[in-house]
C-alpha cells in the first residue's frame, strides 16, 4: 500500500534526477541550486529542489528561503517556492533554528525522506532534483528503494580534480551500478580558478591523477564538464 502511494505521488514527476558525490564538500549543494535554477529559466516547465541532506541542509541558504516555513494543506506539505516554477522542499524549513542539529539514527532520517516523497504536494513537475548528502549509506539507498516507485532520469556525479577526491568518487559509482541507477555523467567542480586581477588560472586542486575525465575514461562514464572555481558563486 505504501509503494502504491508513493508510486501515485510521484506519478506527476516526468524526470527525477540524483546530485550525488561520495565526498562532502565537493559542491553538490551548489550545483544543485544552479541546476535548478537554470532549468526553471524555461518557464513552461515546472522544477522542484529536494533537499535530504537532513544533517547539513544549505538549500535553504543557497536558495535565499532562510527563516521560510512549510504550510500543511489538505492535499499535502506545500514546498516553498523561489519562483512560481521552483519549488523547494528541506529540513531546513522544519527547524526552530538555522543552528540546530539533527541528531537521528537513520530509520528515522528514512522516515522523513519517505514523507518528503508521499506527503509533500508539488503537483505536476517537469524536473525534479534531488540534492543528496555525501556518502552510499542511509539517505541515498533510501532514497532510491522510494524513487524506484517513479521514473529515474539518472544521478549526477559531482567531484574536484583532486584524488582524494576522486577515490571517494569511484566509491559513489561503483554504488550507482550495484543499485542500478542510471549515472547521467560526472561534473569535475572546482575545476581551475581564474585570478580577476591577472587572468591567469590556477589548479587551487590539482588534478594529479588526471581529473575527472581521466576517471571516466577509464570507468566508461560520460564526463559532462568543468566548472571553474568562482567567488561571484560564493557571494
Amino acid at each position: 500500500a505504501e509503494a502504491a502511494e508513493l508510486r501515485e505521488r510521484l506519478r506527476s514527476v516526468k524526470h527525477t534526477v540524483l546530485v550525488l558525490s561520495g565526498k562532502g564538500g565537493v559542491g553538490k549543494s551548489t550545483f544543485s541550486a544552479l541546476l535548478a535554477h537554470g532549468l526553471a529559466a524555461d518557464e513552461a516547465k515546472q522544477v522542484a529542489l529536494l533537499d535530504i541532506d537532513i544533517c547539513g541542509p544549505s538549500i535553504p541558504k543557497m536558495m535565499g528561503l532562510e527563516g521560510e516555513q512549510v504550510h500543511q494543506s489538505g492535499s499535502g506539505w506545500s514546498p516553498v517556492y523561489v519562483e512560481e516554477n521552483l519549488g523547494v522542499m528541506s529540513v531546513g524549513f522544519l527547524l526552530s533554528s538555522p543552528d540546530d542539529a539533527v541528531i537521528w539514527r537513520g530509520p528515522k532520517k528514512n522516515g522523513l525522506i519517505k514523507q518528503f516523497l508521499r506527503d509533500v504536494d508539488w503537483g505536476e513537475i517537469d524536473y525534479l532534483i534531488v540534492d543528496t548528502p555525501p556518502g552510499t549509506s542511509d539517505e541515498h539507498l533510501s532514497i532510491v528503494q522510494y524513487l524506484s516507485a517513479a521514473h529515474i532520469g539518472g544521478a549526477v556525479i559531482i567531484t574536484t580534480p583532486q584524488e582524494v577526491s576522486l577515490q571517494d568518487v569511484r566509491k559513489e559509482i561503483n554504488f550507482c551500478h550495484k543499485v542500478k541507477l542510471p549515472i547521467i555523467g560526472v561534473v569535475e567542480n572546482m575545476s581551475g580558478f581564474i585570478c580577476p586581477k591577472c587572468k591567469n588560472e590556477s589548479q587551487i586542486f590539482p588534478p594529479t591523477t588526471g581529473g575527472a575525465e581521466k576517471m571516466c575514461q577509464n570507468l566508461n562514464v560520460s564526463f559532462l564538464g568543468k566548472v571553474p572555481l568562482d567567488p561571484q558563486i560564493g557571494k
